[in-house]
């Protein structure tokens, strides 16, 4: 059963068909160099590739700008814009955290997201991609066949379908011929070779952080194995997968090789994710809430895509803080997070770092007080990258209940929770309030406190003690505030 087709909307305006098959871990897959997500259904091999990969996976699939179902009129094309189209369908797709797998020419665009995006891509993996122009366009087959589509349109695509599926292929390249003519107009066909002329992404390799899998064919006619290693040798943390056959196209030829090397690859996050379980329900933990103050303000004054931006620096921070603190992400809202904890003291620890973490990003704003209350100089543009964030932070511990939200995630409810969110909404930007109960778990652990008298919650008969805890920005030596565990001390408690 073919999958349904949905619309994204970027953040100029442009609409982007997609689909997603199957559950589990997410893996988006960019387009091929051509593509039709509706159409490459009618082709066997297309299908049992895709079926394939949403065996153990939820795959996402879309057309980028001006080909296949997605819109065909677009304001630009271009390298910003591709990104774009990938962000709209994985936020309407509801798609927090994913692998990503580039394909070919798209795979340029999946390794600049990738380095901008370390919060959101767990996994990049690789097919036939190179980093710059000059890796791929000296090629005499290719020129030749360049040269062609403004002159012979049908014998353009002819070619390009036999380059990527080999010339012994037949009936097979003839029809992918004819969904190339489908998925796109020679004029947006010479768009998108002009910019391809000009990529280089050289300078974002050494940024991609993730585990990173090359996979090339080593007999493929259109670009050398030596790519593929020099790309490979550039990324961190990257594999390099190299395999038999001359198609450049995955799903034609040993497709069963590609497929395992995918899954053992993907595998390995996948075990990871199945082996963190929520609590037990009686389990005893402190909850911890972020929110970042006047977030609908922000989106107001910079719009939905800026204002994104910014969320998503408070999101890279607060993961990178909950990971060095042993916190469990229970869940993010969007403009704050929700978090569990087995220690109250890692739970106090890792806000303290958070909120100095944020000191010393808005410290190295530009030195300008309109920058840092969320306003541009005057004459000046807004820049998301100069917004300061300011988190409330809030805590509280008990006994929660551990159930399965409507999607099927581990979630935790009860006033344990209830209370560590209505704490959380007591603080100003920048502070950390605590529940009685979390200052007294936390005694002789070094921290300080200074008491807010008693508070009332919303929803809660009697009032509660509120704390705010004293935590000092970092020093200039200081660098990060969650390199330590034990960032979080900032003298004895009282």
């Amino acid at each position: 059963m073919e999958p349904r087709i949905q619309y994204a909307r970027a953040s100029d305006g442009v609409s982007i068909a997609f689909w997603t098959l199957g559950e589990g871990m997410p893996l988006v897959h960019t387009p091929f160099t051509f593509g039709h997500i509706q159409m490459e259904w009618q082709f066997p091999d297309i299908r049992r590739w895709y079926e394939r990969l949403a065996e153990k996976r939820r795959l996402v699939r879309y057309d980028i700008r001006g080909t296949g179902l997605s819109q065909r009129e677009a304001p630009e094309i271009s390298l910003d814009a591709l990104l774009l189209d990938l962000d709209a369908v994985v936020d309407r797709a509801g798609v927090e955290r994913f692998a990503l797998l580039g394909i070919g020419h798209s795979g340029v665009a999946a390794i600049v997201y990738a380095a901008r995006h370390p919060e959101r891509v767990s996994h990049l993996l690789l097919w036939h991609v190179y980093a710059r122009a000059s890796e791929w366009a000296p090629s005499s087959r290719l020129q030749a066949t360049r040269a062609l589509i403004d002159k012979d349109w049908e014998t353009y695509t002819e070619t390009v379908a036999h380059v990527a599926f080999g010339w012994a292929e037949g009936e097979q390249a003839r029809r992918f011929a004819a969904l190339i003519r489908e998925s796109v107009t020679p004029e947006m066909a010479m768009l998108g070779q002009h910019l391809l002329n000009e990529v280089d992404v050289t300078a974002f390799l050494p940024q991609v952080t993730q585990p990173t899998l090359v996979l090339h064919r080593r007999q493929a006619p259109w670009l050398r194995v030596d790519v593929a290693r020099n790309l490979a040798s550039q990324i961190p943390d990257a594999r390099l997968a190299l395999l038999e056959g001359d198609s450049s196209t995955p799903y034609v030829g040993d497709t069963e090789a590609v497929l395992a090397a995918i899954d053992e690859f993907l595998g390995e996050g996948e075990e990871a994710a199945a082996g963190e379980k929520p609590p037990e329900p009686s389990a005893f933990r402190t909850v911890l809430f972020t929110d970042v103050e006047g977030s609908t303000a922000l989106t107001q004054r910079l719009g939905d895509a800026k204002a994104q931006e910014v969320l998503r620096e408070h999101e890279r921070i607060t993961r990178e803080c909950l990971k060095a603190h042993g916190g469990s992400e229970v869940k993010t809202m969007g403009d704050g997070f929700m978090a569990s904890f087995g220690s109250a003291a890692r739970a106090l620890e890792c806000g303290v770092a958070i909120q100095r973490a944020f000191a010393e990003r808005n410290a190295s704003l530009p030195a300008q007080p309109e920058a840092l209350e969320g306003a541009p100089p005057e004459g000046a543009a807004s820049s998301a990258p100069t917004e300061a964030i300011r988190v409330r932070i809030g805590l509280n511990a008990g006994e929660p209940i551990a159930e399965d939200d409507p999607n099927g995630r581990g979630d935790l409810f009860g006033t344990a929770v209830i209370a560590a969110a209505r704490i959380a909404a007591q603080a100003q930007g920048g502070e950390i309030l605590v529940s009685n109960v979390v200052r007294e778990l936390v005694a002789g652990k070094g921290f300080m406190f200074s008491g807010r008298g008693k508070t009332a919650l919303r929803g809660f008969d009697d009032p509660v003690e509120a704390y705010e805890v004293r935590w000092e920005p970092p020093s200039a030596e200081l660098r990060t505030g969650f390199d330590s565990p034990s960032a979080g001390a900032a003298g004895g408690s009282g």
